[in-house]
């Protein structure tokens, strides 16, 4: 067993602990219900607790965009020890190696554009978490290289301009950027397409 070492993790156990040593403590000694002991129990039975959820969701929502977590399910193994390769060259690699990305280049790479694009994403992985669970969870991984896809694959361009904006003059020198810029601008041309910049996963038909 590991103790966790996050601020806010840590903090999520510490406001938990108080909080049941206050019910525990009112439990085994009942005291009368005076002024001081409500207002122990109101520390005890909401104010405490509401920290420790508020805390805990709050490192398990940034727990979900590392890769780490993404790589859990046995079916995104591959995806997940390829952008660990530090020899690797495919894109998620490269963007793994990222210090803007990093530990959490799966969600940023997939993370839903705009201003919501958090929640909608979380939203979304809930529906992951739902196929693994009820469809992909005895999945052979050969199988999964063949049957798992994108779910809006021309949507992706759009991630993927959330940092290459197809405005800067660095990227607009490169002929084919200038010659497919209103393609892929519009989703038509996939920056991760074998004649473009390839897949993101190589390894994974799906491309995904």
């Amino acid at each position: 067993m590991t103790f966790p070492t996050q601020p806010l993790a840590i903090l999520a156990l510490c406001l938990a602990a108080l909080a049941a040593a206050i019910l525990v403590t009112y439990l085994v000694t009942r005291p009368p219900l005076v002024r001081a002991t409500k207002l122990w129990l109101l520390l005890g039975l909401g104010i405490l607790p509401i920290g420790a959820a508020f805390a805990g969701n709050v490192q398990g929502f940034e727990a979900t965009k590392e890769r780490e977590f993404c790589g859990s399910c046995h079916v995104m193994a591959l995806h997940a020890k390829d952008s660990d390769d530090l020899t690797s060259n495919s894109l998620a690699a490269r963007h793994a190696r990222n210090a803007y990305f990093g530990q959490d280049n799966c969600y940023a790479c997939h993370a839903d554009y705009g201003m919501f694009g958090t929640l909608v994403t979380k939203a979304g992985g809930m529906r992951h978490v739902w196929l693994y669970l009820t469809e992909y969870h005895s999945t052979p991984l050969d199988e999964a290289k063949k049957t798992i896809r994108l779910r809006a694959p021309e949507k992706m361009n759009a991630n993927c301009m959330q940092c290459h904006s197809t405005e800067d003059s660095l990227w607009l020198k490169v002929p084919d950027h200038r010659s497919s810029l209103d393609d892929a601008r519009a989703g038509r041309v996939s920056c991760a397409s074998a004649g473009c910049h390839g897949l993101a996963h190589p390894f994974f038909q799906g491309g995904g």
